[in-house]
């Protein structure tokens, strides 16, 4: 896992996406115009969290996020999502 040089603040957390799938269960191999957006990702950085609501997830969790949720940023190179803690669905 790379080290990042940004910090979210608050209750945003930054998530690098899996990689989206290149073939179905059949084998069948799917175009880069027809893949669907990850919903599944590895925290990189997590901000302090409010004043009355900690933190719940952590640097190197997996995690499940509502298929539009945050906003794409590249840092370095690599394509990253910030979002708040809220817009994560499941701990895996």
């Amino acid at each position: 896992m790379a080290k990042v040089k940004i910090k979210p603040l608050a209750d945003r957390v930054l998530i690098e996406s899996a990689a989206a799938e290149e073939k179905t269960a059949g084998g069948i191999i799917i175009p880069d115009t027809a893949k669907e957006k990850p919903q599944k990702g590895t925290v990189m950085a997590v901000g302090p969290g409010k004043k009355d609501e900690p933190m719940t997830v952590k640097v190197g969790d997996i995690v499940l996020y509502g298929k539009y949720s945050g906003t794409e940023i590249t840092i370095d190179g690599r394509n990253y999502l910030i979002m708040r803690e809220s817009d994560i669905v499941a701990i895996i």
